[in-house]
């Protein structure tokens, strides 16, 4: 049966230098018979050993704890160092010596970082030895105190991996709690959506009802975009990953033409020039390059320039295809491009201040499932944004 204390056996266990403590004391005394032992007001517990003299004790072996000298060092807390028992005035006539028939011997307790008592490094020989040294002294403070700050450090590492288990499993319920919100929100909110642009067919000639509903139409599709890219980025997170419906028989440039229609009626006040050349049918999913496009262009809108145009091009031919999007504007910085990708990166300047930091990261993610890349670059006072695909 394993001790009630197989842990404390285990952490010392795991301590790969107390092998090489035990062999250094008894290399460097000349005693025979070292060990690190648990201590405790009713337990002597053998955690580690190296017996030389067949002293008979292993890992998990026990001594009535009553019998021992450590035990008297957990309730005074200091070590006992004897040179020679026959010579010793306060041992020579103690009983542990001549019960276990040692002539030397020298205990140093191991107390933790919070002032608890875990046990003692101690060493014995049947034939006395020289101990009451500064050097062997301070050797042993020394590797006890060692001992100590390892079983700390054991105790904080499971600490912190209960703490990381319960966290990644309350992150798994928080996605997944995200994941079935974002895929609930999408039908009521494509019904509201499909109802403005009734809406709007019907008060076509009304400017103020236009006005009011081209207002609903921006806030609309931003939420439709902030919906989509959560719920992307709950499934890309719980391991789903983004799924594709590759189409190379419908033309691309119609689903293009209609996320930068979309975008100029939410952005009336803005300019977004789009210039499409697609010679090659391209096989993608259209629902996400319109995604990848809209991601795109709404940040070109939140962070350049408002007076300069949003630019938007395409091209298709036998090397592969190539979607762009450049906005002007101040330099990003070099440390910004390196995490714009990243999921909740969000840039200084956005004016609407609304984003959650996520679509450039799901925008990558697109091209990447597409077998694609999406690069950033940012200088003379222009912004690019590059999804290229290689011709399959």
């Amino acid at each position: 049966m394993k001790s009630d204390y197989q842990a404390d056996i285990d952490a010392i266990g795991n301590i790969d230098s107390v092998p090489t403590i035990l062999d250094v004391v008894c290399r460097t005394t000349g005693m025979g018979f070292a060990a690190v032992a648990r201590v405790t007001d009713s337990r002597w517990i053998a955690c580690s050993v190296l017996d030389h003299i067949a002293f008979g004790l292993q890992p998990g072996g026990e001594l009535q704890v009553e019998t021992t000298i450590c035990h008297e060092i957990r309730q005074s807390g200091e070590p006992v160092i004897i040179n020679n028992v026959a010579d010793d005035p306060v041992f020579c006539g103690h009983p542990t010596p001549a019960m276990y028939g040692f002539q030397s011997y020298i205990s140093m307790p191991i107390v933790r970082k919070d002032g608890s008592f875990f046990g003692t490094l101690c060493a014995i020989d049947p034939k006395p030895a020289r101990l009451k040294d500064p050097e062997i002294v301070g050797m042993f403070r020394l590797f006890a105190e060692l001992i100590a700050a390892h079983l700390d450090s054991i105790d904080q590492i499971a600490i912190s991996e209960q703490l990381l288990a319960r966290e990644r499993a309350f992150g798994a319920m928080r996605e997944k709690f995200i994941a079935v919100l974002g895929h609930d929100l999408r039908n009521p909110l494509a019904s509201v959506v499909s109802g403005t642009k009734m809406l709007m067919r019907k008060h076509e000639a009304e400017p103020d009802s236009r006005r009011i509903l081209l207002l609903m139409q921006g806030s609309l599709l931003r939420m439709r975009g902030l919906v989509d890219n959560i719920a992307d980025f709950a499934r890309s997170r719980l391991g789903g990953g983004l799924t594709l419906d590759l189409e190379a028989d419908v033309h691309l440039e119609r689903t293009l033409d209609q996320v930068v229609d979309e975008l100029r009626a939410a952005h009336p006040d803005r300019s977004i020039v789009a210039e499409f050349s697609l010679d090659e049918a391209v096989p993608v999913d259209h629902g996400r390059v319109a995604q990848l496009l809209s991601n795109l262009i709404g940040n070109a809108l939140s962070y350049g320039d408002a007076d300069k145009p949003v630019r938007v091009s395409a091209k298709a031919d036998k090397a592969g295809f190539e979607l762009a999007v450049e906005n002007g504007g101040a330099p990003v910085p070099t440390e910004t491009l390196a995490t714009l990708f990243e999921p909740f990166a969000r840039g200084e300047g956005d004016r609407n201040g609304e984003g959650l930091g996520l679509g450039l990261f799901i925008a990558s993610e697109i091209a990447k499932a597409h077998g694609g890349t999406l690069t950033a670059t940012s200088g003379a006072g222009v912004t690019r944004f590059v999804f290229d695909m290689p011709a399959p």
